[in-house]
């Protein structure tokens, strides 16, 4: 069977809330997105979780609830909250680190969690480790282990940067070893510690991600493997569209801001506000007071917030757009 990558397009009425149930983490991954400065340290109480997913449940919707942190394992009531997103109707998944604190694996089921999501930014303990840390890979792939054994579905994500793509190919063979049913391939974005490196010494050009990505992605699919990734490049003449503003996407944090857009969580910009638990949409030039504008360049806020992403001809014409980082590429 002949494998062809397919735009996953918007789907308006589904609702994806990535939700920061704190923002504290074991480890120091160099280009971790967390920004405590404009994100908080606090961690979120049994009862502000479930008040705060009450906020973005519509039985009406498919809803996918992504618990992520920090380490979102390090919070004692993940479970808890796994339960009550469950019952709000929730697609239910824990993107984790891999170190699985709290006894999760024992204190949730299968049956609750719709897929338990890995951070492997490596093959091997020499690609990875640099990047996550010293003992991270043989941490994450014994509990991947465990996960499979019990019954959990397990996802692995693998965010490309210059210091791994070319390692991407030989996530393949430990895919397939650990049963792995889903594989995310994610770009580095300029945000967090990133944002504070050099972007020619992590961000993958244009022609490397094409020549690499793709293919990868194909190979993984012929082996039973469902891949997703962002599609980043738009070729001449291909429709853009802002996530912001034909989807609903939800970034909460657990100070209480609540983004639309990814790109601007550095920034004191968010579009909505949880106060008294309550979502309160802000006043004044936010986030969303960009997403209609329409550019050559594609998104927006590619262009204010990480301009050396885009190449240009001689005469100043943007070679491509840069399409909304929401926007995937699935196979398999």
């Amino acid at each position: 069977m002949k494998h062809i990558a397919k735009t996953v397009g918007f789907k308006p009425g589904e609702r994806n809330i990535f939700f920061h149930i704190l923002t504290a983490c074991n480890l120091s991954c160099c280009h971790c997105y967390i920004n405590k400065d404009q994100h908080g340290t606090q961690q979120l109480t049994k009862e502000q979780m479930e008040k705060w997913m009450a906020l973005f449940a519509d039985p009406a919707k498919k809803s996918n609830m992504i618990f992520l942190g920090g380490e979102p394992t390090m919070h004692p009531d993940l479970p808890f909250a796994i339960q009550k997103a469950k019952e709000l109707g929730y697609f239910v998944t824990v993107d984790s680190n891999g170190y699985l604190f709290n006894d999760l694996l024992v204190k949730t089921s299968p049956d609750l969690l719709d897929f338990l999501s890995f951070s492997l930014d490596g093959p091997d303990a020499e690609t990875n480790d640099p990047i996550r840390g010293e003992g991270v890979f043989e941490t994450c792939v014994a509990n991947i282990k465990r996960a499979v054994s019990i019954g959990f579905n397990v996802s692995v994500i693998y965010t490309v940067s210059r210091k791994n793509l070319s390692s991407l190919s030989r996530m393949i063979p430990l895919l397939l070893e650990l049963k792995v049913k889903k594989f995310f391939i994610q770009v580095i974005g300029l945000r967090g510690k990133s944002a504070l490196t050099d972007s020619d010494e992590i961000q993958v050009s244009r022609e490397q991600w094409l020549d690499t990505v793709p293919e990868v992605a194909r190979i993984a699919a012929e082996k039973g493997i469902h891949v997703t990734y962002p599609k980043v490049f738009l070729s001449p003449g291909e429709k853009f569209e802002c996530a912001g503003v034909v989807s609903e996407n939800f970034f909460v944090f657990p100070n209480g801001r609540v983004y639309q857009c990814p790109l601007c969580e550095d920034h004191p910009i968010n579009a909505y506000t949880i106060e008294d638990n309550r979502l309160v949409k802000n006043n004044g030039l936010r986030e969303d007071s960009f997403f209609r504008l329409n550019i050559e360049e594609g998104c927006v806020m590619n262009k204010l917030l990480q301009p050396d992403t885009i190449e240009y001809d001689e005469r100043g014409r943007a070679l491509y757009p840069i399409s909304c980082c929401l926007l995937k590429q699935e196979i398999g």
